[in-house]
């Protein structure tokens, strides 16, 4: 009650490499004999597994659960990836918003002047030149963009 097959024909009745059925002949563990020419053969137990058309449906059925699955996380991780770029683009609006409030936010000429007046009439020249020279300066992003 046994058979004798090939490497090749072992490896797919048992659902592993040749190179896997190669080293279970080499530990021993599975049975095998030798030709005269040197031919491999393995000895299997007649009860040895073979694909049957119910093994192939039974993995098409495991095959379609595992891809539905996957288009399950697929729509999922879309899904997620929508709701970032929302995010993301409700954030660069919110950026462009605080940009233009800049100028906005920064004293008003008059009173960056009347400060200035206020704070060499008090020094009266202590300051050394180059930090009188300093506060005469615009800020470079006004410059940058023509204001003042």
């Amino acid at each position: 009650m046994v058979r004798r097959v090939n490497v090749r024909q072992a490896a797919s009745l048992l659902g592993i490499s040749e190179g896997a059925v190669r080293q279970r002949i080499a530990r021993g563990s599975l049975a095998s004999e030798k030709d005269g020419d040197g031919h491999v053969y393995v000895v299997l137990p007649e009860s040895t597994r073979v694909d049957t058309d119910e093994e192939t449906a039974s993995d098409t059925q495991a095959d379609n659960r595992l891809i539905e699955s996957m288009q399950d996380q697929i729509e999922f991780l879309r899904g997620q990836l929508e709701q970032e770029r929302e995010a993301n683009r409700e954030n660069r609006r919110l950026l462009a918003a605080a940009l233009e409030r800049i100028p906005e936010l920064e004293a008003s000429p008059e009173a960056r002047q009347s400060a200035e007046t206020a704070s060499e009439d008090t020094d009266k020249g202590t300051a050394p030149p180059g930090q009188q020279e300093h506060s005469q300066r615009r800020s470079w992003w006004r410059a940058f963009f023509g204001l003042e």
